[in-house]
């Protein structure tokens, strides 16, 4: 399990710090603010879930590979973007990856450290959505998660189906898949469909 859930939260590092990195770039900030982003993008969620289950100082505080994955896929976007940008809608690509791991990662975390099914499920959302939140905040933007389609829902249920599979004993490694799956396709269906919640409209 321990070494599920790094090797989780290190992929997720690396697809979020990318995210992080080109909304620096599309933004035009300099180097360090592209690191800044990759680094904030990628480990937001995970302090913030860390914290609040007491796993302290947070992971990616405390193993340097986290900070050096977040450094290496900043610099990478910042000298290579234009590869990246010629990826379709990448930006919304990797961030729905993101998601999707880091919502499992964060599900079962939230699990190992004896959470029950509704804050393992909460967790796991908080740990998919926390970091895009601060970097959208960073840039003066409003955060995704306030205003996309289907965005923390999707995370929520492919924490569901991690808090689901492990109830009913099924294998990890399926369940992880399951996960990964049902949150990332979740978002990128709403992406291309515009699935979307009812959005607030202010009185005439």
């Amino acid at each position: 399990m321990d070494y599920l859930l790094v090797t989780l939260d290190l992929v997720g590092t690396f697809v979020f710090a990318l995210s992080g990195a080109l909304v620096g770039v599309r933004h035009r900030l300099d180097l360090f603010g592209v690191l800044v982003l990759s680094f904030v993008a990628a480990n937001g969620g995970g302090v913030m879930r860390d914290t609040m289950i007491g796993a302290t100082p947070p992971a990616a505080l405390q193993d340097w590979r986290y900070v050096a994955i977040s450094i290496a896929a900043g610099l990478l976007t910042f000298w290579r973007a234009g590869a990246i940008e010629r990826w379709r809608n990448p930006v919304q690509s990797i961030d729905a990856l993101g998601l999707g791991v880091f919502a499992v990662a964060g599900a079962l975390k939230a699990q190992a450290f004896g959470l029950g099914p509704v804050g393992a499920m909460l967790l796991g959302m908080l740990t998919g959505i926390g970091g895009g939140m601060i970097r959208d905040v960073l840039v003066a933007q409003v955060p995704t998660v306030l205003k996309a389609e289907l965005y923390a829902i999707a995370a929520l249920c492919g924490a569901g189906v991690v808090v689901l599979g492990t109830a009913l004993d099924l294998p990890l490694a399926a369940v992880v898949v399951a996960g990964v799956v049902t949150c990332t396709g979740l978002r990128l269906f709403a992406i291309r469909r515009g699935w979307a919640l009812p959005v607030a409209r202010p009185p005439e």
